[in-house]
C-alpha cells in the first residue's frame, strides 16, 4: 500500500500520528464522515451547518469540491451505491438529497419530528433508510416526497447498520433491534446491548452473522445473531468513553473520546495496532472503499455538553491516514507458532 503520511508537515498539526490534514477545516465540529463507494471522495458533516466534500488525490492532496447548507447542525451522511447522490440528515429534521456529481441542487424529504440521526441507502431495494430521535425509521423512494414506510421503534434511534437483508439498529434504552429488510415491516429479533451503557454506534458484519456494538463506556461487544453462536460473544475494553466503529474487511477500527484510534482483528481477538493519542477527542472516522485511507476527525465532542464548548477555542481537524500492511497484519500470540 502506498504511503503518503509522511508528506505532512509538523508542529501545528494536533495529530501525533503524522496524517495529513484536510483543509479548508469546518468551523465546528465534525459529525460524520464517509466515503464515496466508487472514488476517493470524502464527505463530512458538522454542527456548523454544512456538508463539505473534499477528492483524495494520489499522494495525499485533498482538493475540495463542493459544499451545502442544512438550516441546523448536521449529524449524518450516506452515499447511494452508485457515488453520483450524497444523504445527508440532522436537526432541522430533514434529509437532503444531493446530486452531487451532477453539479444539482439537493431535494428535501421532510416528515420526521425530531432531528435524523442516520441514514444508509439500500440498494437491493432502491431505497433510502433514515433514523431519527423521534422513534421512527422511514424508508424512502427518493423519486416521491412521501416515505414508502414508516417504521416505529421503542425508542430513540441512535445508530444503524446493515448487511442485507439484515439491518440492526440501536436505540436508548440499550435496544438492539434487527430486521430482515425482505420484510422491514416486523422485527426480525431484538436484542439488549451486551453493554451496560447507552449503543453510540454499531457495524454489521458483512457475512451477516452478527454486529460490533460501541457503546459511551468505552467498550465494544462483538455479538452473534444466531442463538447457536452465543458462545463466540464476547467485550473488550478500548477507549476510556465513547467510540466510532468501522469495519473494512476482517479488520476493525475504533477511535475513541480519548483521541485515540486502534486497528483490531475480532477473529484473533487481538489488537492489531495502537496509534498515538491526539489530543482532543476523535468525534467520527471511516475507511475509503478498499480499505487503503481511514479518516478521522479530531474535534470538541458535543456529548460532553454544550456549556463546555468555547468556539473561540475549539479547533477542528479532518486527517487521512494511509493503511499499511503493518497496521493490518496479524501477531503471533505468545506461545503460539
Amino acid at each position: 500500500m502506498a504511503s503518503f503520511n509522511a508528506a505532512v508537515a509538523g508542529a501545528a498539526n494536533p495529530n501525533p500520528n503524522k496524517s495529513i490534514e484536510v483543509n479548508p477545516a469546518p468551523a465546528d465540529s465534525v459529525s460524520s464522515l464517509s466515503f464515496s463507494p466508487k472514488a476517493n471522495h470524502l464527505v463530512a458533516t458538522s454542527w456548523d451547518n454544512e456538508v463539505r466534500c473534499w477528492e483524495v488525490l494520489a499522494g495525499g492532496q485533498c482538493q475540495a469540491k463542493a459544499s451545502i447548507k442544512h438550516d441546523h447542525p448536521v449529524l449524518c451522511s450516506a452515499w447511494k451505491d452508485d457515488g453520483t447522490t450524497v444523504f445527508t440528515g440532522g436537526c432541522d429534521k430533514q434529509v437532503k438529497v444531493w446530486p452531487l456529481l451532477s453539479g444539482g441542487q439537493p431535494t428535501t424529504l421532510t416528515g420526521h419530528e425530531a432531528p435524523v440521526k442516520e441514514l444508509a441507502w439500500i440498494p437491493q431495494l432502491n431505497l433510502l433508510v433514515s433514523g431519527s430521535w423521534d422513534k421512527t425509521l422511514r424508508y424512502w423512494d427518493i423519486r416521491q416526497s412521501q416515505p414508502a414506510h414508516v417504521q416505529q421503534l421503542p425508542e430513540r434511534c441512535y445508530a444503524f447498520s446493515l448487511s442485507y437483508p439484515l439491518m440492526v439498529v440501536g436505540t436508548a434504552d440499550r435496544n438492539m433491534i434487527v430486521y430482515n429488510l425482505q420484510n422491514p415491516q416486523a422485527e426480525f429479533k431484538r436484542i439488549v446491548s451486551p453493554l451496560k451503557l447507552q449503543t453510540r454506534c454499531l457495524a454489521a458484519f458483512p457475512d451477516q452473522q452478527g454486529f460490533l456494538v460501541g457503546s459511551i463506556e468505552g467498550r465494544v461487544g462483538v455479538h452473534h445473531i444466531d442463538d447457536s453462536q452465543q458462545s463466540k460473544n464476547f467485550t473488550f475494553k478500548c477507549h476510556r468513553e465513547g467510540n466510532d466503529i468501522y469495519s473494512v474487511y476482517g479488520t476493525f477500527a475504533t477511535a475513541g473520546s480519548d483521541g485515540g484510534f486502534n486497528f483490531w482483528d475480532k477473529d484473533s481477538k487481538q489488537r492489531l495496532k495502537a496509534f498515538s493519542k491526539c489530543p482532543a477527542p476523535i468525534s467520527c472516522s471511516t475507511f475509503n472503499q478498499d480499505g487503503s485511507i481511514f479518516a478521522y476527525a479530531v474535534c470538541y465532542d458535543w456529548s460532553k455538553g454544550a456549556e463546555k464548548h468555547n468556539p473561540s477555542t475549539a479547533k477542528t481537524n479532518i486527517f487521512i491516514h494511509s493503511v499499511q500492511e503493518a497496521d493490518v497484519k496479524g501477531k503471533p500470540r505468545a506461545g503460539k507458532k
